[in-house]
């Protein structure tokens, strides 16, 4: 499966806390789970830490997830940045910075179509819809996870921040074998994150 067709499918079953099998010719299969946490809309919920500071000037990385990041920024986690480009998803867009020379990639940015946030994640984690979920320190104050539903390997790591209750920063690391960060891709997702909202709360 193609890296762009593995991030929609991972981020469509995180916002629709759907459970999702294996792919199959590039498409995600997706199978509806139930309605997250009951009948409450109150977040957060399923056992998602609450977001105590949310931020709440998230719409120029909304509208341009490029702006986040300089590419100066993303050649500290090696190699030289060849181009970047936005990516369209169902769930919002995302900018993917392609290292040269079989650096990689990282890719990041507002999940703005999964309106509950890491409550989603934390109702898949209970639910069978993970295959890797596991919350990790704050960053910059913010609870996170890191998780995946299916394709788990070598230089790959998926990182929910939720910078609020409602809505995630999600940091997306395919470093390759010429990467020196390759062996700790979680390390760096971390990294970008630390940046990106570090921008974010000086807006």
């Amino acid at each position: 499966m193609r890296p762009r067709t593995i991030l929609a499918a991972v981020l469509i079953c995180a916002a629709t806390a759907a459970s999702c099998s294996n792919t199959t010719d590039g498409n995600a299969t997706v199978t509806p789970s139930a309605t997250p946490g009951g009948t409450s809309d109150a977040l957060p919920k399923n056992g998602a830490p609450a977001v105590k500071d949310p931020l709440v000037n998230t719409t120029s990385v909304e509208k341009d997830p490029c702006s986040a990041l300089t590419n100066a920024q993303l050649e500290t986690f090696g190699g030289k940045i060849d181009r970047n480009r936005v990516d369209e998803l169902s769930l919002g867009k995302n900018c993917v910075w392609v290292y040269t020379a079989q650096f990689g990639t990282i890719a990041a940015g507002m999940t703005v179509g999964n309106k509950e946030g890491l409550s989603s994640l934390y109702y898949q984690s209970t639910h069978g819809g993970l295959t890797t979920f596991k919350p990790v320190s704050p960053v910059e104050g913010f609870p996170a996870v890191v998780y995946s539903n299916g394709g788990e390997s070598p230089g790959v790591c998926t990182l929910a921040v939720g910078v609020r209750n409602d809505l995630t920063y999600t940091i997306i690391t395919r470093l390759d074998t010429a990467n020196p960060n390759r062996s700790d891709p979680c390390g760096t997702a971390t990294k970008v994150a630390q940046l990106a909202i570090q921008q974010l709360k000086a807006a």
